[in-house]
C-alpha cells in the first residue's frame, strides 16, 4: 500500500493516494477496531467523516512488484465547508433579534397606541365626541400653543433622532489594459521562464490553476514576472495608483460630483500599507479638500470592502448632508511569493488585479438619482479562536521569503464565520413565516433535545432544525468569488439556484479572485445583465483573514438599465458559462 501525504504546508485539498490490494482490506478494519478500543467512538469518527469529501479515482491494474495482477484506485480526498445549517447557535439568533427590535421598537409600540385610541374613540357616537372636544371642554389660547408647541418639539426630535438612510449614488469598477490579460497557458510559462520556480512548484500551480475555475482574460501586473524582486515600493505604487486613479475618475464623472464635495474617503488594501497612505495619495493627486475625513484600512482580507461601508456609513451619520468615497482594491505584487512553501503559493493562482471605487450619500436630493439605499450590515469577527486566527497568516517561509499561508482548515474556518454571520441575519431579513417556523424549532431544539439515532434513524431527523429559505429574502446574491471549490461548498450549504451563482462564478472567471472589490464587479454584472429592478434586495457577503465573514444588504430604489460605462462591456454576453 502507497500512501502519498503531505507536509505541513499541503493545502486544504491533500491528495491521498491509496492503492489498496485485497490483504490491506483486513487492515484497514483492524485499524478501525484498534480505533474503538483506544475509545474513539463511531459518532466522534462520522463526525470527522461529515467534513470530508471522497472521490475514486485512477482505476487500474497494478502491474509490476508484488502486488501485481492486484486491482488499484486512487482516493482523493477533500476537506468541505461543515454543514453549518445543520447547527445553529441560539446566541447569533438572539444577536439578530436584538438587532431587530433594537431599531424596530417604533413598529410595536405605534400600533398599540393607534388601537387603543381607535377603540375609545370608536365607542362614543358622532355626537358624543363633538360634546367632549367642544362643549364639555374649555380651551384658552396657552394651552393650545403649549400643545402645539410640544407636539412640533417631539416631531422634530424623532426626524433628527432617526437615522438618514444611506444611499449608493453610483459605483465604478477598474478594468485594466489588454496587455496585461494573462491566460492561464501564459501565466504558467512567464512563470517558468522567470526563473523564481522549481519545477515542484510549476507543476503544483499548474494543478491549482486547472480546478481554480479562473479564465483565460484576467490582469496581472508584469513585473512580476521580471526578474528580482517585484514587491518593491516603487512597483506597488504604481499599481495601486494606477488602479484607484482611473475608477476613481470614471466615478467622479459618471456620478458629476467634484473631488472636493466628498466629505470622507475610506481606502481598504490589505497587504500593501505605504507611508504616506493610499488615501493620502487619493487626497494629493485630487486635491481634496482640507477638513475630509480620511481613512486608510490595511491587513483585513477580503472582507475589508464591507467594512469600508460599515465605517463610511457611520461618518455619514455624524456627518449629515456629505458625500462619501470608498475604495477598494490590493496590490498583487505584495500577494505574489516565489518560494517552495504549497500554502503559500495557492494565492498566486487566484489573486489577480482589481479595484472598485462607491460613491454614497445621506443627502435627502439624492433620493432620486441613487441606485440603492442600504438596509443592513452585519459583521462576524472569529479572531478569538486560534485557528481562525491564522488560517490566513502572512510570514516567511523557512528561506525567509515572505507570503501569504493559507490554511488547511480555511474551509471549515469560513464555514463557521458564515454560519454566524447568516444566521445573525436571518432575523433582519427574513420573511416572517420563514422567521416563525425557523424560531419555533429552535426553541423545540433547545428545550427538548433528542439524542441522535445511532444509525441516522428518525430521531435524527426530526432533531434536524428548519433551515430558512434565504432565497425569500433576496433577489440577488453577490458572493467573495474567492474560488470554484469555495463556491460550490456555499451554493451546496446555502441551497441556492444555479442563476444565484451567476455572478460570483462569472466575476471569478473573468476577472478571478480581486479581493475585497469582488463583490462590486459580481454587482456590475447584474447591471450589465439587466437584472436589477425596483424594489430587488441584493446580499453581498465577503470573507478574509482574521478571520472575518460580513455582509451587507442594498435595496434597489430604481431599475437599474444597462451601464453605458461597465467593466462587463464586451463579454458579459458570453455568461454564464456552464463549466466555469
Amino acid at each position: 500500500m502507497g500512501i502519498n501525504g503531505g507536509s505541513n504546508c499541503s493545502p486544504p485539498w491533500l491528495v491521498a493516494a491509496l492503492t489498496l490490494p485485497p490483504p490491506v482490506l483486513s487492515f484497514l478494519m483492524a485499524s478501525w477496531k484498534a480505533e474503538e478500543s483506544r475509545g474513539v467512538s463511531r459518532a466522534t469518527m462520522a463526525g470527522e467523516h461529515t467534513l470530508l469529501s471522497t472521490e475514486i479515482v485512477n482505476r487500474g491494474i497494478e502491474a509490476s512488484g508484488p502486488d501485481a495482477g492486484s486491482l488499484t484506485f486512487s482516493i482523493r480526498v477533500r476537506r468541505r465547508l461543515p454543514d453549518f445549517l445543520q447547527s445553529v447557535n441560539l446566541k447569533y439568533v438572539k444577536l439578530g433579534y436584538h438587532y431587530l427590535i433594537s431599531h424596530a421598537v417604533y413598529l410595536t409600540t405605534i400600533p398599540v397606541l393607534v388601537v387603543v385610541f381607535s377603540a375609545e374613540v370608536g365607542s362614543l357616537s358622532r355626537e358624543e365626541l363633538w360634546r367632549k372636544l367642544w362643549e364639555e371642554t374649555s380651551y384658552d389660547f396657552a394651552t393650545v400653543l403649549a400643545f402645539f408647541a410640544v407636539l412640533a418639539f417631539t416631531v422634530a426630535v424623532y426626524f433628527m433622532s432617526k437615522p438618514r438612510p444611506v444611499y449608493l449614488v453610483d459605483f465604478a469598477c477598474y478594468r485594466p489594459s489588454d496587455e496585461l490579460k494573462v491566460s492561464n497557458e501564459e501565466f504558467m510559462e512567464l512563470a517558468r521562464k522567470s526563473g523564481k520556480f522549481d519545477e515542484e512548484s510549476l507543476v503544483f500551480q499548474r494543478r491549482i490553476l486547472k480546478s481554480s475555475g479562473i479564465g483565460d482574460e484576467t490582469y496581472m501586473p508584469r513585473s512580476l514576472f521580471a526578474p528580482g524582486n517585484c514587491a518593491t515600493m516603487k512597483e506597488g505604487r504604481a499599481e495601486a495608483s494606477t488602479a484607484m486613479f482611473a475608477v476613481l475618475d470614471e466615478l467622479f464623472d459618471k456620478c458629476r460630483v467634484r473631488p472636493k464635495d466628498v466629505g470622507v474617503l475610506v481606502v481598504n488594501c490589505s497587504l500593501f500599507n505605504p507611508t504616506p497612505s493610499l488615501s493620502a495619495m487619493i487626497v494629493n493627486h485630487y486635491k481634496m479638500r482640507g477638513n475630509i475625513l480620511s481613512y486608510n484600512l490595511g491587513g483585513m482580507g477580503c472582507s475589508a470592502g464591507v467594512i469600508a461601508l460599515d465605517l463610511a456609513r457611520d461618518m455619514l451619520q455624524a456627518n449629515p448632508s456629505n458625500y462619501a468615497v470608498i475604495v477598494s482594491t490590493e496590490a498583487v505584487s505584495f500577494t505574489w511569493y516565489t518560494g517552495r512553501n504549497r500554502s503559500m503559493l495557492i494565492p498566486n493562482c487566484f489573486f489577480r488585479m482589481g479595484c472598485s471605487a462607491v460613491l454614497l450619500s445621506n443627502r435627502r436630493r439624492d433620493f432620486h438619482r441613487a441606485k440603492y439605499r442600504l438596509e443592513h450590515i452585519v459583521r462576524t469577527h472569529k479572531g478569538a479562536d486560534e485557528r481562525s486566527f491564522r488560517c490566513v497568516y502572512q510570514e516567511e517561509d523557512e528561506e525567509r521569503i515572505k507570503g501569504l499561508s493559507i490554511s488547511r482548515d480555511l474551509m471549515e474556518v469560513g464555514g463557521h464565520a458564515l454560519k454566524a454571520n447568516i444566521t445573525t441575519l436571518g432575523p433582519l431579513v427574513l420573511p416572517f413565516s420563514e422567521q416563525l417556523l425557523f424560531f419555533t424549532t429552535l426553541l423545540y431544539r433547545h428545550f427538548f433535545p433528542k439524542s441522535p439515532a445511532v444509525d441516522g434513524g428518525a430521531s435524527a431527523a426530526a432533531s434536524k432544525p428548519y433551515i430558512p429559505d434565504y432565497k425569500l429574502a433576496f433577489e440577488h446574491f453577490c458572493i467573495h468569488a474567492a474560488s470554484k471549490a469555495v463556491l460550490d461548498a456555499l451554493q451546496r450549504n446555502l441551497e441556492l439556484e444555479d442563476r444565484h451563482m451567476d455572478a460570483a462564478r462569472a466575476t471569478l472567471h473573468r476577472f478571478g479572485n480581486t479581493s475585497s472589490s469582488s463583490i462590486w464587479y459580481e454587482l456590475a454584472y447584474l447591471e450589465a445583465k439587466g437584472h436589477v429592478r425596483r424594489g430587488d434586495r441584493v446580499w453581498q457577503i465577503a470573507f478574509g483573514s482574521g478571520f472575518k465573514c460580513n455582509s451587507a444588504v442594498w435595496k434597489a430604489m430604481r431599475r437599474v438599465r444597462r451601464p453605458i460605462r461597465s467593466p462587463w462591456l464586451g463579454c458579459v454576453d458570453r455568461y454564464p458559462i456552464n463549466d466555469c
